[in-house]
Parts: C-alpha cells; sequence; structure tokens
C-alpha cells in the first residue's frame, strides 16, 4: 500500500495524542511501588505500566484506524513478522529499566510502517517534556515543552561534515545478552572504538549509552550524536526512530558489514546524522573496525 493511500498526517496527529496522554499514564505511576517480571533474564525488564500503556495506546489507535494491524512489544508473539499492510509498531516505554530505577530517561516510542518501511514516527519523553515526530516526505521536529513551536530537525542550521570515527560521538547500549557471541563482540568492538590511535584503536571523542534505542535515534537525528550502532533491539525499538532519523537527514544501514539496505526488523543497526558529506565514510570506517565480526540475532 502506498502512502497515498494512507492518511499520514491523521496517523501522525493521532499518535502525538496518544503519546501525551501515555506520558501522564507513565509520569502518575511510582516505580518503587509497580509490579516488575522479567522476559529474557534479570536486566530484561517488563512492569505492569508497560502493559497499561500498550493496552491504552492499541485501543485508542485501533479506534482511529481499525483497518490498520498491531505490532506492541507487551503482546508480541514470537515469530510474527511485519506485512506490508499499515502497522503500528509500538514500544510502551522504551527505557524500562531507565523507568525502575526513575532516572528520567524512558520514552513512548510510537511508528507506524507501511510496505515494511517507516512512514510515521513520534517518540516522547515524558520527564522532559520532550516531543519528536516525524511524517515519510514531510520533515521531522522537536518540540521541547508542550504548546511551544517545534524545532526542524537537525537541530543545527548548517550541520557540520562528518570526518570520521575520531572527531564523533556515538551511542551505543550493552543490551539485556549478557553472555555468548554477541555480548563478546560488542565489549570488543567498545574497545576498539575508544582506545587510543597508538594501541590500534578508533579513539572516538566518546560512547554514550541513554539506554532507549529510541532516544538514541532522536538524539542521532538532532545531530547531538553522530552515530548510534545496536544490535538485539526489535523493529519497535527503531521504527519511530528510523523515520526521524531519515527526514532529518540521517540515514540507517545494517550494523553488520556491507550492509547498505537493512530491513526494519533486521535487529543490527547502524544509524548516523544527517550531514553535507561523510555518511558513507563513517560507515565504512566503523564496518572496519568491526572486521570479520559479527552481530547475528533471531528474529
Amino acid at each position: 500500500m502506498a502512502d497515498v493511500d494512507v492518511d499520514l498526517q491523521a496517523v501522525h496527529d493521532a499518535m502525538v495524542s496518544a503519546a501525551y496522554e501515555a506520558g501522564k499514564m507513565i509520569l502518575a505511576a511510582n516505580p518503587a511501588d509497580i509490579d516488575t517480571g522479567t522476559k529474557l533474564n534479570s536486566v530484561d525488564i517488563v512492569t505492569e505500566v508497560d502493559k497499561g500503556v500498550e493496552k491504552m495506546v492499541s485501543g485508542r489507535l485501533a479506534a482511529a484506524f481499525p483497518s490498520f494491524a498491531f505490532m506492541g512489544e507487551e503482546t508480541y508473539k514470537p515469530g510474527v513478522r511485519l506485512g506490508p499492510e499499515p502497522t503500528f509498531v509500538v514500544d510502551p516505554i522504551d527505557g524500562t529499566t531507565n523507568f525502575v530505577h526513575s532516572f528520567p530517561n524512558a520514552c513512548i516510542s510510537l511508528g507506524l510502517a507501511v510496505d515494511r518501511r517507516p512512514a510515521v514516527g513520534v517518540i516522547y519523553n515524558p520527564w522532559q517534556d520532550l516531543l519528536f515526530t516525524a511524517v515519510r516526505g514531510r520533515g521531522a521536529h522537536m518540540t521541547r515543552i508542550r504548546g511551544t513551536p517545534p524545532q526542524r530537525l537537525p537541530l543545527a542550521r548548517s550541520p557540520r561534515p562528518l570526518t570520521g570515527l575520531g572527531s564523533a560521538l556515538l551511542a551505543v547500549e550493552w543490551g539485556s545478552d549478557r553472555e555468548g557471541a554477541n555480548f563478546d563482540a560488542k565489549a570488543a568492538i567498545f574497545r576498539q572504538l575508544a582506545a587510543s590511535r597508538e594501541s590500534g584503536g578508533s579513539m572516538v571523542h566518546s560512547l554514550r549509552s541513554l539506554g532507549s534505542a529510541a532516544l538514541n535515534m532522536a538524539a542521532v537525528a538532532a545531530g547531538q550524536l553522530d552515530a548510534y550502532w545496536e544490535g538485539g533491539c526489535w523493529a519497535w525499538d527503531v521504527c519511530a526512530g528510523w523515520c526521524i532519523l531519515e527526514e532529518a537527514g540521517g540515514r540507517v544501514v545494517g550494523g553488520n558489514p556491507r550492509d547498505w539496505d537493512t530491513p526494519l526488523e533486521s535487529r543490527v543497526y547502524l544509524a548516523v546524522r544527517g550531514a553535507p558529506t561523510g555518511q558513507e565514510e563513517l560507515v565504512e570506517e566503523f564496518w572496519a573496525v568491526m572486521g570479520d565480526r559479527k552481530l547475528e540475532y533471531s528474529v
């Protein structure tokens, strides 16, 4: 189905409304008093608030767009894949570990995929009252306080060229896998990125972990980070941010070498900010750091 068959602006408006309502629910919760559980292991956390927010969002969006499919983190069934039909791709709280620790860096991430590609993205951090939005073909915006004029992304009027890893600020995440080949590869690559050039490293300016894939992607879109490398997250973690980043002139490729056209469900991504020059060169330099190493996750 082509975008022209879907009123993307109406979808955007409904998603923004749902995001603000979700923000109220999240802020009203006291992490010290809520029930929590785990999925993969003790660091893969889910709370009753995650489930309540997803239920509210799915209900509102289904009422407004009954023909659309829905894929949410808390109701996902293993093996289900995105189809070509318009599909809401939702993470009710991206950054649940931050949330349960009362660390104010988590968000709701609402994406719409059409033909398996991001078409609308809405990310909202209620603690900072920070909203990122995009509609395919219509640009990306950030609203710092509700009711104030949105700022177009990237925030810089004239983004700087990308000049390589040695001058880059990168986002990375440990994820919930804490053993095995993927964990070992991440640890080795993190070290090589940070190490001095004299010892064979890239000596990036630094590595950042915001604790939320969506907020990492949004920061790259804003131009506050130069790139974000991720392995192990899911479509609902990146769908909204992907749309926002592309509309801000950025690019998403595979997190494994030589994957220039990675699908939304690949689970391994490299996101690079918008820049007049240097995007492809930064990607190639990052892939060279990886060498023969690859991250592999089942879908």
